[in-house]
């Protein structure tokens, strides 16, 4: 056999299995998502018929006492306004705990200015401070069980908001509406990118938050594996004493271990997505890379869940934890698969320039391969903007580019696994935009001191 048959009947051996594997991903996720958008339906209507039962159950009940954490790190630009937004509810059982984690800049003065008997701040120094989240927020829920002592803790939520998050004016009643039914320990609400009209990367990540957060949540609700996110999370005292003293961990990604931890708890975790909570976008790939490269870690640090997961839970819900926790293997691995495809691609360009002849019947099915889910996420997208003035041609070509922007989950996937292999986990937290306008170009580092 020839040099060039040799080369030619690899490079066939290489199409046909980058093309049966990605297939096979492609039916996989597709399944999966439409799967979850029909339980979603459901999930919606069961939710009407509950909502009376939780009006007649709750109504002699003694009111919610929501307090809401806000750690902070440096978040002078912001803290002062977010605080006052979240207090312009007229409702004296709305309170703020705004927790400095060991700021070097005017935080702490702001948020000590603000004159409103229900905002109080925690102050926390090194080498206490900057030791993640997940500790900032321990600290300041055993100031709230001291807090609430003498109260029942069924009726005491804890939020959590991050410093920039601005929350839908509906949000108050639609978390009181939640927690009216006994079951539930936990609620999360929706999150949508409030710069999503200032650049194409924050518009990415809007798209990203709509159509799959929004469906998968919507979905879980009825498999009873909804998780928390990082920012508009509500969960009740008692459901998170469950946990222990110190319910949130010290994971990358501590709101994802605390939702899976709540599932296998006797408490039902709810998603309401008809409020959502609005925070600042990454306009920066640079930044988003190292954002999405912290996530990512994180869910791979929650393999650490599987065995609790399988013990714990039951039925649909465990089956569904168990993906979420696996699905960052199998998008490493679908990166591989992309770059297969990526190869063939450019042998096919080259024998283009060669002027070799070559057949261009796979294109269609290359396009629909890749293209065909952004039409799927375009009608999804649009039924959330149309009311912005969006058109749905315009959340077509979105919603193609959107299906590029997936692609750098190869970048930071890899990057994660590195990371967790050297056993790195150390971070500075993600700059807002006015922040990283005014710095230099040096590399940023991580509490750890090696540049990022």
């Amino acid at each position: 056999m020839s040099a060039n048959s040799s080369t030619f009947a690899l490079l066939r051996s290489l199409d046909c299995i980058g093309w049966s594997g990605a297939i096979a991903m492609v039916v996989v996720a597709l399944t999966y998502l439409v799967a979850l958008a029909l339980a979603a339906r459901r999930s919606l209507r069961h939710q009407h018929r509950q909502a009376a039962v939780g009006d007649a159950a709750d109504t002699a009940a003694e009111p919610l006492h929501i307090v809401v954490l806000m750690p902070c790190l440096n978040e002078e630009t912001v803290i002062g306004a977010s605080v006052r937004r979240l207090l312009s509810v007229n409702d004296p059982h709305v309170s703020v705990l705004v927790i400095d984690d060991g700021s070097d800049d005017a935080t702490s003065q702001i948020v000590r200015a603000i004159a409103d008997e229900r905002v109080s701040l925690l102050r926390r120094h090194p080498p206490h401070a900057r030791q993640g989240k997940g500790a900032a927020l321990n600290d300041a829920l055993g100031a709230v069980r001291r807090r609430y002592a003498g109260l029942n803790p069924d009726r005491v939520i804890v939020g959590v908001v991050d410093a920039d998050g601005h929350l839908d004016p509906t949000a108050w009643d639609t978390v009181r509406d939640a927690f009216r039914s006994a079951d539930v320990g936990a609620v999360q609400l929706g999150v949508r990118i409030a710069n999503r009209s200032a650049a194409l990367l924050a518009r990415m990540q809007d798209i990203e938050f709509v159509t799959f957060t929004a469906i998968f949540q919507n979905g879980r609700r009825r498999l009873g594996s909804v998780g928390m996110g990082g920012n508009a999370q509500f969960a009740r005292l008692s459901a998170l004493n469950a946990l222990g003293e110190c319910p949130w961990t010290d994971s990358l990604t501590e709101d994802f271990d605390l939702g899976i931890r709540l599932n296998a708890t006797r408490w039902t975790n709810e998603y309401r997505g008809e409020a959502a909570v609005h925070q600042e976008g990454v306009t920066s790939l640079r930044r988003l890379v190292r954002q999405r490269t912290r996530w990512f870690q994180g869910n791979l640090q929650a393999r650490r869940l599987l065995g609790a997961i399988t013990r714990d839970m039951r039925g649909r819900a465990r089956a569904d934890t168990l993906w979420q926790v696996l699905s960052p293997y199998l998008l490493l691995a679908g990166s591989l698969l992309t770059m297969s495809f990526a190869l063939i691609l450019a042998v096919c360009m080259i024998r283009l320039i060669c002027d070799v002849p070559q057949t261009w019947a796979w294109v269609p099915g290359a396009y629909l391969l890749a293209f065909g889910p952004s039409y799927l996420y375009a009608l999804i997208y649009w039924r959330a903007v149309r009311v912005e003035g969006s058109g749905p041609i315009h959340c077509l070509l979105w919603c193609h580019v959107f299906v590029l922007y997936g692609l750098l989950a190869g970048i930071y996937g890899w990057r994660a696994l590195a990371r967790e292999i050297v056993g790195r986990s150390g971070w500075a937290k993600t700059a807002r935009e006015g922040e990283a306008a005014g710095r230099s170009q040096a590399p940023e580092a991580d509490p750890q001191g090696a540049p990022l």
